[in-house]
């Protein structure tokens, strides 16, 4: 998998952007917030609070996991021991226009990126893991959270990712592999099983860069099927956002999200991938990342969500939905 320092890299050498202005429901599928609830967090106790063990894990960076590691009071929460935690995790208010009845939110900002202490003065991210166990995908695994944009004068001000809503799933993948003795050793082919981390990143293109004429985000898609970040609709519209993925039995992810904070429908879909042409097997969890510049001084852009869901559909196959993005411009 590429790492935070690669997302904007990534982006701008990206090899398809499609749009579809107005288009209609896509074909039948699971729509992320259906079926069986696996795991929430609604942030609604105010004793809700999050525990740190700095310094934080960069194992990523310098191979360094830093236990123990840090985790939330209802043990629904903990930092990556491949990336560490942001640097600040706390329970806020919600912000005006949030889910009728919710009082309590979970708010994310970083600073110190990549190594503890020693700043990469590039692009790194923090990433904060919700518990869950694994589920088979026939289940159908989908997740949804709410998630507020602040006004671009409070983004931290260069253009590349910030945000990202991701989830772990795991199934088998050849690799090349050394093998024999001393004298003898060959490459062989192997199977082994392992991770990868489909979803939604939101790119901040600032206007300070000249190359922008105006404030605006973007959605980027992790991934497509051979690996590459693609290019979503064009975000001009601050405040929450409800966001969303599915994954059906036949490894392929389904990308939803719209304004405000009311349920996914089939309307609000963008587009469907298969991640990296590969096939899963089980899904693991979700997580946040938070990117930042990583130069020691620079904080990221605040981030707020609400409302992380889990849920599973049990059944057979469904239809999935051709690649098209909805456009919000």
């Amino acid at each position: 998998m590429s790492t935070g320092t690669k997302i904007a890299t990534r982006a701008a050498i990206v090899l398809m952007t499609f749009f579809i202005i107005g288009a209609g429901p896509a074909p039948a599928q699971v729509v992320p917030g259906t079926g069986t609830l696996l795991n929430k967090d609604d942030f609604e106790d105010p004793e809700w609070d999050y525990t740190f063990n700095f310094p934080k894990s960069s194992k990523e960076e310098d191979e360094q996991i830093r236990f123990p590691l840090g985790g939330s009071s209802n043990g629904k929460w903990f930092e990556s021991p491949k990336r560490g935690a942001p640097d600040i995790v706390k329970r806020v208010d919600t912000p005006l226009g949030g889910i009728s009845g919710s009082k309590g939110c979970l708010y994310l900002r970083s600073r110190d990126t990549g190594i503890p202490g020693r700043p990469g003065f590039q692009q790194a991210q923090d990433d904060f893991i919700m518990k869950a166990k694994a589920v088979s995908m026939s289940t159908s695994p989908n997740f949804v959270v709410r998630v507020f944009l602040p006004h671009w004068e409070h983004w931290e001000q260069r253009t590349g990712v910030s945000f990202g809503l991701r989830c772990g799933v795991q199934g088998p993948h050849e690799t090349t592999k050394k093998t024999g003795g001393f004298l003898f050793r060959r490459n062989r082919t192997v199977t082994e099983t392992e991770p990868y981390y489909p979803g939604i990143f939101i790119q901040y293109n600032c206007s300070k860069d000249r190359q922008y004429k105006e404030d605006h985000a973007v959605f980027i898609i992790r991934a497509g099927s051979n690996g590459e970040d693609i290019v979503g609709p064009r975000i001009t519209q601050t405040g929450w956002w409800t966001l969303g993925v599915s994954m059906t039995p036949d490894s392929r992810a389904h990308y939803y999200a719209k304004p405000g904070v009311g349920n996914l429908t089939a309307r609000d879909h963008m587009i469907s991938t298969s991640p990296y042409g590969r096939t899963a097997r089980y899904f693991n969890t979700i997580f946040f990342d938070v990117c930042s510049i990583d130069n020691g001084r620079t904080w990221s852009t605040p981030w707020i969500v609400d409302d992380p869901a889990i849920y599973t559909l049990s059944g057979g196959q469904t239809r999935t939905a051709g690649r098209r993005f909805n456009d919000f411009r």
